[in-house]
């Protein structure tokens, strides 16, 4: 692949646009707004993004070259999906279908193009089979830390004129912020599949090459992935810091963008670590903010946050929630079980509700809806364990355990394994060498099958009169039993009793 050494900065997105009005060539003029895109698309605010849409839809009615109209479909579907509009299946299919028919495939423009058409056509998991073999002979010498161009082989020319190949030479900024770009997409299109670890390690490697690259835009949006990634897979301090740092870098880069999807990354943190006050408090920022338009998330959070409602006891707050949006179309990740979860929010309690849900996680079966499955598995697990359906519960709570074990996800894995352990009635192992613990028969006993919910619910994030509408008690029983947990494991405060659950 060659290797473009103009590739800008997203300071020069102006200059670009300039030189596109500038430019006769409709192909000359095409590739630099698609290269002023791709400058900005991390930094700008998407209301600034579609006129250039419009550009190269006039550039298009001018040139009938195939690289002109993939560019335009590409930044098309890309567009839509940042501004938050219903993506159809025409511009991504229309862009890929080109970019093969057209052979881009030796012009790292139209791969980063397509890389970003795939993602923004919600299939991840065609990124790294489709586009791998093209981008990684390109990043394999050197290292990012001391990289080199490799050795190019030699292209045709649009004239028909052979370039002879080119030797390796040291990389410059704007090839390391290609070669980030690139890699990133790589590990997104990972991550989303349900590859956590090596998606994970694929933004960790984009991440030198941003650093190298000095560009802060780049960082910012890869640390924040990071951040998210990093919790899933049950690094909670290393996602605590990632996102601190991702906060920051956005605020130099002045990246709207990863400033409105930070919240994205902070709620797996939360959910992570099991503070279910914050983690409800942050998708509803989400739900208000319409993030994840671009990944089907939206539809996803708002149906989380409604379920929140619904099992807390609040009917009108969950159907307020759903009313504001309507079924997606069932291509759309997650969407074949979008109405049997609207029917089990009507109805939390109902068994027949819940076997359809259930029903319908076997219609989740692509590799993007890997963690949706295992989400709502643990949603319904968790739901008959309150109800006292200990079979039921164990099972779905078994199938969360094997989905969140098969993607990596670590710290959504220990979570579920909280739940499974108080539901399977296994005493809870003491040995009084806790904080608090003395060692004797007493601090080593085990809980009771109350106290064993109790401290469930409290790792729910619950707070005391919570716990206590959940079961049924009254809020001065919750701490009566919340006194012998404490006694019994050796712990002081929720947090503790929490980690100690996590053991």
């Amino acid at each position: 692949m060659e290797i473009d050494r103009r590739a800008p900065g997203s300071q020069d997105a102006d200059q670009l646009l300039a030189a596109a009005d500038r430019a006769g060539d409709p192909l000359r003029a095409a590739r630099l707004v698609a290269e002023a895109f791709v400058a900005v698309s991390r930094t700008a605010d998407p209301a600034t993004l579609p006129p250039m849409v419009r550009r190269l839809a006039e550039l298009r009615a001018r040139s009938a070259a195939p690289q002109v109209e993939f560019l335009y479909h590409a930044v098309t579907c890309a567009v839509a999906a940042r501004t938050g509009r219903r993506l159809t299946r025409r511009d991504p299919d229309e862009a890929l279908r080109l970019f093969t028919a057209a052979r881009l495939h030796d012009d790292p423009l139209y791969v980063e193009c397509a890389m970003i058409a795939t993602l923004s056509a919600m299939r991840p998991d065609q990124v790294r089979p489709r586009f791998a073999h093209l981008v990684e002979p390109w990043l394999a010498p050197g290292s990012p830390e001391s990289p080199t161009r490799p050795e190019l082989p030699a292209r045709s020319e649009p004239s028909g004129t052979v370039q002879p190949a080119a030797a390796p030479q040291p990389a410059d900024a704007a090839d390391l912020a290609r070669r980030a770009r690139l890699t990133t997409m790589l590990g997104m299109g990972d991550a989303w599949s349900g590859e956590l670890l090596r998606g994970r390690d694929t933004l960790r490697r984009a991440h030198r090459y941003a650093v190298a690259a000095g560009r802060l835009d780049l960082q910012a949006e890869i640390v924040s992935w990071l951040a998210k990634c990093e919790a899933l897979c049950g690094d909670l301090a290393e996602s605590r810091r990632r996102l601190t740092e991702a906060r920051l870098l956005a605020a130099r880069s002045g990246s709207a963008w990863v400033g409105l999807h930070i919240a994205e990354c902070a709620a797996a943190l939360h959910l992570a670590g099991g503070d279910t006050d914050a983690w409800a408090g942050v998708v509803g920022r989400l739900v208000d903010s319409a993030v994840g338009a671009n990944s089907g998330l939206v539809f996803e959070h708002r149906w989380e946050l409604a379920t929140h409602h619904a099992l807390g006891g609040d009917a009108a707050a969950a159907q307020a929630v759903l009313a504001a949006i309507p079924d997606p179309p069932l291509d759309w990740p997650g969407a074949p079980a979008l109405p049997a979860w609207r029917a089990w929010i009507a109805a939390p309690a109902d068994p027949a509700a819940m076997a359809w849900l259930e029903q319908a996680l076997t219609g989740l079966n692509r590799p993007v809806e890997r963690l949706s499955r295992a989400r709502l598995a643990w949603l319904l697990g968790a739901q008959h364990a309150r109800a006292g359906r200990r079979a039921d519960a164990i099972r779905l709570l078994e199938l969360a355990s094997s989905e969140y074990a098969a993607t990596g996800a670590a710290g959504l894995l220990a979570r579920v394994a909280v739940d499974l352990h108080l539901v399977t009635d296994a005493p809870v192992p003491t040995d009084g060498t806790g904080p608090g613990g003395d060692g004797t028969a007493e601090s080593r006993a085990t809980l009771t099958v109350t106290e064993r919910r109790v401290a469930a619910a409290v790792a729910d994030g619950l707070s005391n009169h919570e716990v206590a509408r959940r079961l049924g008690v009254s809020t001065k029983t919750v701490e009566f039993h919340l006194g012998n947990i404490y006694r019994k494991l050796g712990v002081r405060n929720r947090t503790e009793l929490v980690r100690r659950l996590l053991r």
